[in-house]
């Protein structure tokens, strides 16, 4: 008389369920816990915040008062308060390498690839690097407004404009983070680095951060209106009640439409790549 045992249900069964880690997981928490490792690196090696951030008041104070007198505003108005939101939307398209920089180093060391074997969402670590460094910029964003006030920057609108003002700038920051994500995952050597360190100054400069379109040759000042920093540049001088330096145009009348728009196409073009590098990734 023979028996028959049985047989064992297959462990690897139970491992195999897909997309079981992340039914458990929650990107957002997550996300805030990625988010403070990177921050508590800020803290201990604050340098380059803080190189960055006197790099950016350096070129304020140069233009304002260097160069600013032989400067004239299209529709009057003082350059100083031309200027400033235009740094201020100029600061946020300068982080971008620094974002990148971040994400290339840890890939590069391993340490991207440590986030990947824990049971967490593969948006974590991208949306951790994301909040980290718009916090980053919110610091820096208030301290260049505070130094505006020093130097003699006033805004004259309303609480309301003023707050508008602040989000479309943190907006158009939250979108090229995606951009720099990105690059850092796609593009990880120090070749690649230096390339967008190179490319950030005649984005930045062909905008109408330092001057108004308006006195650039034609087809250049078309070029500088289209730029997404002219754009939150413009949108933010006019919510501060600052020169706009735009007399005339498509600018003129949609200046905060633009500056809305342009960081969500952005975003929306970027955000999914980001995506895709990172889930190609390999050890």
């Amino acid at each position: 008389m023979t028996t028959t045992t049985p047989p064992t249900p297959s462990r690897p069964a139970i491992a195999a369920a897909p997309g079981l880690r992340d039914r458990r997981s929650n990107p957002l928490r997550e996300g805030a816990l990625i988010a403070g490792r990177d921050l508590l690196h800020w803290v201990r090696e604050p340098w380059g915040f803080v190189f960055g951030l006197a790099f950016n008041l350096m070129l304020v104070l140069m233009f304002g008062f260097l160069f600013g007198g032989a400067i004239e505003v299209p529709g009057e108005g003082d350059y100083i308060a031309f200027l400033l939101p235009g740094m201020f939307a100029l600061a946020m398209l300068f982080g971008l390498e620094a974002t990148m920089t971040a994400m290339a180093e840890d890939s590069k060391r391993g340490i991207t690839d440590r986030f990947r074997s824990l049971p967490i969402a593969s948006a974590s670590v991208a949306l951790g690097r994301a909040l980290a460094d718009l916090a980053n910029s919110v610091v820096g964003l208030a301290v260049l407004m505070i130094g505006g006030l020093l130097i003699g920057w006033r805004p004259t609108t309303g609480p309301a404009e003023i707050a508008l003002g602040v989000v479309l700038l943190l907006w158009l920051r939250f979108a090229l983070l995606w951009v720099g994500i990105f690059l850092g995952l796609r593009f990880r050597g120090t070749g690649a680095t230096t390339a967008v360190q190179v490319l950030v100054w005649p984005i930045g400069f062909l905008s109408t951060v330092f001057v108004s379109a308006e006195t650039m040759p034609g087809w250049l000042g078309v070029i500088a209106e289209w730029n997404p920093v002219s754009a939150t540049a413009t949108a933010a001088r006019e919510l501060f009640g600052n020169p706009t330096g735009v007399t005339s145009g498509w600018l003129a009348e949609y200046a905060v439409l633009a500056a809305s728009v342009w960081p969500l196409v952005i975003t929306l073009v970027f955000l999914p790549l980001a995506a895709s590098a990172y889930r190609g990734l390999r050890r």
